[in-house]
């Protein structure tokens, strides 16, 4: 899904924006909630960006929201909640955080910090540090400590990500240059 809507937003914008622009278009992709991270790094391959330098722009544009994700997200999906427009997909929206904060609760109550860092570590569609932000605030997770755990998570699924993407012998030799 990542690969997908990455290559989309990489053809609608082009490759010819030169290197600052395809660096800033690959930031603007780490910052979206889905693609976050995870398409920021594939649209960089797809753009023949080199990895490292990638991995430092996808890795700041993933967590720049977080901080605020944290601090918010509550009031306002509270606040849109009120509005008969949006009141459907809030709900939707908080189930879904709800029952990640309620498996996890359950699953791991002793090592909620584990579970939420292994659950934005997973590549997968639906983890990532967007959700790991409204899991967090729905388990009333210290934000310092939120923050830290998701730091952590978004790095490790960076890891896997330009893994796959790059290819593992490349992230290897990219990791030593």
């Amino acid at each position: 899904m990542a690969e997908t809507l990455a290559n989309a937003i990489v053809n609608f914008f082009g490759t010819d924006g030169g290197t600052v622009g395809n660096y800033f278009l690959v930031f603007f992709i780490s910052l979206l909630p889905i693609l976050e991270l995870r398409g920021g790094l594939i649209a960089a391959y797809i753009l023949d960006l080199p990895l490292i330098p990638s991995m430092i722009i996808c890795y700041i544009g993933n967590m720049l929201p977080i901080p605020f994700l944290l601090m918010f997200v509550k009031k306002v999906l509270n606040w849109l909640g009120k509005f008969k427009i949006f009141a459907p997909f809030v709900n939707w929206i908080q189930h879904r955080g709800e029952k990640k904060a309620k498996e996890m609760k359950e699953k791991q109550s002793k090592f909620e910090e584990w579970a939420l860092m292994a659950f934005v570590a997973i590549p997968l569609p639906g983890t990532g540090g967007w959700t790991g932000s409204l899991v967090a605030a729905l388990l009333d997770m210290d934000n310092k400590k939120a923050f830290k755990v998701i730091a952590v998570g978004v790095a490790i699924a960076g890891v896997i990500v330009a893994a796959l993407s790059y290819g593992l012998v490349d992230v290897i030799i990219g990791l030593f240059k």
